[in-house]
């Protein structure tokens, strides 16, 4: 049997929910993983302990004093065999979580990495400086300031799956809301702790990354769309589209960095409920103000709110709802208008 056809038997999944339209054949012709970026950071002045590293062990001279290799970022990529997607597609995550974002649903679905997989796109989903496998450093000698942990309730009321404040308290959730609520503790074992002061080494890996792997499609979610914005003034000539899922910050708004991104296309896609809630009017209005710049700027900015295409009851985290592959297939339909997909 070819290798291709080989492989493709190996990796075609079946869909996991009936009546979910058959998807395409997922076939790979390479995967791996790697860290990027980073720095080297000195510790000084830390008493010397010693520390039983394992029960019943023998105590082992612990001196916390030297030179650490702090603040890379790791990235898992994977490479379609059938490959359609003009360059790569990097999938950046946002505050508080890690790129499991996009490999899965909190229900066991396929997420967006699966998604532009089988339509041939190469995957590049990564963890930020300081979440998941990218590791922490210490703090508060290399990361300033405090971690901050979400509650179980905070995401529930704040990223739109609740009936707003309070709601936690009595589970009250949205009243045609897509997120699979009967999964929300499994959304929560992902959710991860984050610093508010770490974002110039975030930019600096992710920079590094696309120094690497671009020209690329920049795939970016909440936190993530600071990142993506400003990667993309700093290194224009390597990302070829930018694609905000709800973004909650952006670029640089001087004269120079919004002519950056002339030749850049961006998507901005916002989900339901937002009139309801408490902060996201003001954040999408943000937003809003910032693609007006940049489209007197020059740039081509498309922004899309998916209830006035039909779509309906998504939540902040859009690439988990019940009816993903929809949204998806939004952002799959613009790359392609834009011949960024063969």
């Amino acid at each position: 049997m070819p290798r291709h056809r080989l492989l493709a038997a190996l990796f075609a999944v079946a869909p996991a929910f009936a009546g979910q339209a058959e998807e395409p054949p997922l076939a790979l012709r390479g995967m791996g993983s790697f860290h990027i970026g980073g720095r080297e950071a000195v510790v000084a002045g830390k008493p010397v302990r010693e520390v039983l590293l394992v029960p019943g062990g023998v105590p082992a001279r612990i001196d916390a004093n030297g030179t650490y290799q702090v603040e890379a970022m790791y990235v898992q990529y994977h490479l379609p065999a059938a490959e359609r997607g003009a360059v790569p597609l990097l999938l950046w995550h946002g505050g508080g979580l890690t790129g499991v974002t996009w490999e899965t649903t909190p229900d066991g679905r396929e997420g967006w990495q699966h998604y532009f997989l089988r339509r041939g796109w190469a995957t590049y989903v990564s963890d930020a400086v300081e979440r998941g496998r990218s590791g922490w450093a210490m703090s508060p000698e290399i990361f300033q300031g405090e971690a901050i942990f979400l509650t179980k309730g905070d995401p529930w009321e704040r990223f739109r799956i609740g009936a707003g404040p309070g709601s936690w308290r009595t589970r009250t959730a949205l009243p045609g809301t897509q997120f699979p609520v009967e999964a929300y503790d499994n959304f929560m074992r992902q959710v991860v702790p984050r610093w508010t002061t770490t974002d110039t080494a975030q930019l600096a890996a992710y920079r590094a990354l696309l120094r690497r792997v671009g020209p690329a499609v920049v795939l970016a979610h909440s936190q993530g769309g600071m990142f993506a914005f400003r990667a993309a003034q700093a290194e224009p000539a390597r990302v070829r589209a930018l694609v905000l899922v709800e973004p909650a910050g952006f670029g640089e708004a001087t004269p120079e960095a919004l002519a950056a991104l002339r030749g850049v296309p961006v998507l901005a896609l916002y989900g339901d409920f937002i009139d309801r809630d408490g902060r996201w009017p003001a954040i999408r209005q943000r937003g809003l103000d910032f693609y007006a710049r940049l489209r007197q700027a020059g740039a081509e900015v498309d922004v899309v709110a998916l209830p006035e295409r039909g779509i309906m009851g998504n939540s902040h985290m859009m690439m988990m709802d019940r009816n993903s592959q929809a949204v998806a297939q939004v952002v799959q339909d613009w790359l392609a208008v834009r011949g960024l997909w063969r």
